[in-house]
């Protein structure tokens, strides 16, 4: 039976997609996953060359349970999840097409997960039939095998190679992101964040990752934390209040969602028009590198 033909994979895709038609609740538990694998608040890592190996064989274990919570999938009696009524056995690995199945699921369907952070991070996840047929002949000691190139072929895609929200710590320069780390001040770290990595979505776990402490959105605030000080060097940071949604949109930044944060150079403008902000009733712009610095203004707290 092929895949196209399989109802029991038609009816498991249906459900699934139903649940997310545009795949951001499946990005969102990937890139919580490996967030939470790097703990950065405590440990500072944001690179997955930084775990430990014990670390990234977990990975596949926190996929499953953090899948299972988003979605509220019930336990199977044999595999992993039961959805739609179908029992699914959940498969992750590091490297895409290098799933493990073992002998029990040989018969069941098994949703393929896969995601790999980068500069340029991306997930893949499939449904399959597990057959002898798509199976390698060889197998570890655990008796479990891979898909072999052929079997492949037989995978029902839902996604593959899609894009999940990035780690901009990992998409900048990296001499940059020495920088950033160098002072051992958290204080200090924050502010060199919002000061060297401008005009980009700075979200809360990057934020934890920076400062390595407690009350780390604390330091990104007004009354003492970065908003404060960087407002001397024209430096404004936006947060997720919808009066600094609309300036961001004004500025033709990205818009800052729920934990988000992001800092502009600004400028004095001559009136309104595209990528002017009206803020507390003057006209503001995206500084230039010529343009000189000039104190940032006061945002609206809401």
């Amino acid at each position: 039976m092929s895949t196209v033909d399989d109802p029991e994979i038609q009816e498991v895709a249906a459900f699934i997609q139903a649940a997310d038609p545009a795949g951001t609740r499946f990005a969102r538990v990937f890139r919580e996953t490996i967030d939470q694998l790097y703990d950065g608040q405590r440990t500072g890592r944001y690179r997955w060359d930084q775990l430990l190996k014990t670390e990234k064989t977990h990975c596949g274990t926190l996929v499953e349970i953090n899948l299972q919570r988003e979605f509220q999938f019930d336990d199977g009696k044999t595999m992993d999840f039961l959805i739609n009524e179908v029992e699914v056995d959940c498969k992750y690995s590091q490297t895409h097409g290098s799933w493990m199945i073992p002998p029990e699921a040989i018969g069941h369907l098994c949703l393929l997960t896969w995601a790999e952070d980068s500069s340029d991070p991306k997930w893949s996840v499939g449904l399959v039939r597990v057959t002898n047929e798509i199976l390698t002949l060889g197998g570890n000691r655990d008796r479990k095998r891979s898909i072999s190139k052929a079997g492949r072929e037989s995978i029902y895609w839902l996604w593959d190679h899609h894009p999940f929200p990035g780690n901009v710590l990992l998409e900048s320069d990296q001499s940059v992101v020495a920088q950033i780390f160098q002072p051992k001040s958290g204080t200090e770290r924050i502010n060199r964040l919002f000061r060297l990595i401008q005009e980009r979505i700075i979200s809360r776990n990057v934020v934890a990752t920076v400062n390595q402490g407690k009350d780390y959105m604390k330091r990104v605030r007004g009354n003492g934390g970065a908003r404060t000080f960087l407002k001397t060097e024209g430096i404004l940071i936006l947060g997720q209040f919808q009066s600094h949604v609309k300036v961001a949109h004004a500025l033709g930044l990205p818009e800052p969602k729920d934990g988000d944060s992001i800092s502009v150079r600004v400028v004095p403008a001559n009136g309104p028009g595209p990528g002017i902000a009206n803020i507390a009733g003057k006209f503001w712009r995206k500084a230039h590198p010529t343009d000189p610095v000039v104190q940032a203004p006061d945002l609206p707290v809401k």
